[in-house]
């Protein structure tokens, strides 16, 4: 299966991705880890990423495209994975889109993981990342709403998204993950 997790920062994705790797046993992509190492090799791509990042800023899309079109054509991809972090917007989903159609593939479903603004920024002063300045947190949050707002409706109406509650216990929001991947399942079968 390949599942686009999709969520505002502070939503908890980097909990449920792990508990839906190790449930459906496919690759990880998070674009905030291949950048952050970008980042840290000091290459090309991660210098030019991180005069963005350190904005609060969206990183351009050929730095994003770049990296997920090769790891998407690593063997161990084949079957399925799951993108944390991207597709950030529309023109990157409808890339996406292409990218897995020439290699005869599919996003098979979306999973929105919805969290009041309130409470990102209560989860973001508790967990006191380095990354989490207060007013670059905001412009994320911001950047988020404005700019990935929109593939809510683009998967919407391709039948593919599940938009979870973001509240609660871990267990209690991965039970309602593992629900909406019973849902994409079934769709799959049926196609």
């Amino acid at each position: 299966m390949r599942i686009i997790l999709i969520g505002p920062p502070g939503a908890g994705k980097g909990t449920q991705c792990q508990r839906l790797v190790d449930l459906l046993r496919i690759p990880h992509l998070s674009t905030g880890e291949m950048l952050r190492a970008e980042v840290k090799a000091a290459t090309p791509a991660g210098v030019e990423a991180a005069r963005y990042m350190e904005r609060g800023q969206l990183v351009p899309d050929p730095i994003i495209l770049g990296m997920v079109n090769r790891r998407l054509s690593d063997s161990d991809c084949r079957d399925g994975c799951l993108l944390d972090g991207f597709p950030r917007t529309l023109p990157q989903a409808e890339t996406l889109d292409d990218l897995l159609e020439r290699q005869a593939m599919s996003v098979d479903g979306v999973i929105e993981l919805a969290v009041p603004r309130d409470e990102l920024v209560r989860r973001m002063l508790a967990r006191k990342r380095a990354d989490d300045d207060p007013e670059i947190f905001a412009k994320r949050i911001t950047s988020f709403e404005v700019q990935t707002a929109p593939l809510l409706d683009y998967y919407g109406r391709q039948g593919k998204l599940a938009s979870i509650d973001g509240l609660g216990t871990a267990d209690e929001i991965f039970a309602r993950v593992r629900e909406a991947v019973r849902r994409f399942e079934r769709n799959t079968t049926r196609h």
